[in-house]
């Protein structure tokens, strides 16, 4: 069997200095960062992705080790095995830069837990992070690779530096992407669930798999929080090896970040029905010329969120109309999925459901996202 390097698990990422954050960037010096992740497919060997993309200073690594855990930050010390970096065991990873892992053979299968510990031995700067990780990091003082447990760790809510995992599969193995914002990321599902619906989505597939390209507060059209998704688009689609479809959510923060910014007073920002047209049309045609199928997914209901500016009558006509366009005949889309549909309370469809609701109105639990991954007509999704 021919085999090739397929994405198994990837994580977007966020530069620490942008100027409009809703999340607490943060650095390390002689820590020991362990972060887990959950496979979404297998195969016969892997490689681990390390990101510096964003940093300052080039990213000292003193060590990094990978393991099966067990529970926590706990690890099974039968698993630790160090990694290299063109044989070395120490490495360091230039600024704006990605650094791979020499492959490590070991036969591993969908939704194994793995864990990546780094030792980070000088002072990072703000690190290249992700705003939802797969579950709760720890970070301890010193060097602690192979600890089976990080005793009085500090935890950490977001993800540092890891932002993918290659696997060697069937080379006409073939994936997706999700790709968007917090409804794609997972956002307000339960750590280490693996509850996002992309990621029930993809159980539910009898071939390949979904990798999640979402970050929370992600735009469309402009920049903050991350880079916008047309921006993205080469790096964290394009480059995915494997990658044949992509399902996408976007456009709730273009509507609602403009207002949470400028409130009490109104937006000046705001973009249009037709702006996101335009945006989600010059999304589907790049996603065409590269040969990849584009399934678009209608706006979820936010009326009623807690987050003072998000919710405006001028922002759910916004909503309305691109939902409408999507619904339509006209989009540039080989298939739409109505995510508003799914989870929207039958009795006011621009509110979530209350046995959906995350509890801010804005986002879903994990009954919403299975909602959602359970309206997807799978074979949409010809993996």
């Amino acid at each position: 069997m021919t085999t090739t390097w397929i994405a198994a698990h990837r994580s977007a990422v966020i530069n620490p200095y942008e100027g409009f954050g809703l999340f607490e960037p943060r650095g390390f010096t002689d820590r020991t960062v362990r972060q887990s992740l959950r496979l979404a497919g297998g195969g016969d060997a892997l490689r681990i992705r390390l990101s510096n993309r964003y940093g300052k200073e080039p990213l000292r690594i003193g060590g990094a080790h990978l393991a099966v855990r067990t529970r926590g930050s706990g690890i099974d010390p039968g698993s630790d095995t160090p990694l290299r970096f063109s044989g070395a065991e120490t490495a360091t990873v230039p600024v704006g830069e990605e650094l791979v892992s020499d492959p490590v053979e070991l036969p591993v299968s969908a939704g194994e837990e793995l864990t990546v510990s780094l030792y980070l031995p000088g002072d990072t700067g703000l690190s290249t992070y992700t705003a939802v990780p797969y579950d709760i990091g720890y970070a301890v003082p010193g060097e602690r690779l192979s600890a089976e447990l990080l005793e009085d760790a500090e935890e950490l809510s977001t993800g540092h530096y890891l932002t993918g995992v290659d696997v060697l599969a069937a080379a006409d193995t073939r994936i997706a992407v999700a790709f968007g914002d917090s409804w794609i990321e997972g956002a307000f599902t339960t750590p280490g669930a693996d509850n996002s619906f992309p990621a029930r989505l993809s159980r539910r597939l009898t071939r390949g798999w979904i990798v999640n390209q979402g970050i929370s507060g992600n735009r469309l059209l402009s920049d903050e929080v991350g880079e916008h998704l047309l921006a993205r688009v080469d790096r964290d689609v394009l480059a995915v090896p494997g990658v044949s479809h992509v399902l996408i959510h976007i456009g709730l923060n273009d509507i609602g970040l403009p207002g949470a910014r400028s409130y009490p007073e109104p937006p000046t920002d705001r973009p249009s029905a037709d702006d996101l047209v335009t945006g989600l049309t010059a999304l589907a045609d790049r996603l065409h010329a590269a040969g990849l199928v584009a399934i678009g997914g209608t706006l979820g209901p936010y009326e009623g969120c807690v987050y003072d500016g998000v919710d405006s009558p001028e922002g759910q006509a916004v909503r309305r109309e691109v939902n409408a366009w999507l619904l339509g005949d006209a989009h540039p889309f080989d298939a739409v999925i109505d995510i508003a549909a799914a989870v929207a309370d039958p009795e006011q469809p621009t509110r979530i459901r209350a046995e959906f609701n995350a509890g801010d109105g804005l986002h879903v639990n994990d009954a919403g996202a299975k909602a959602i991954a359970d309206a997807v007509d799978v074979t949409l999704l010809d993996l």
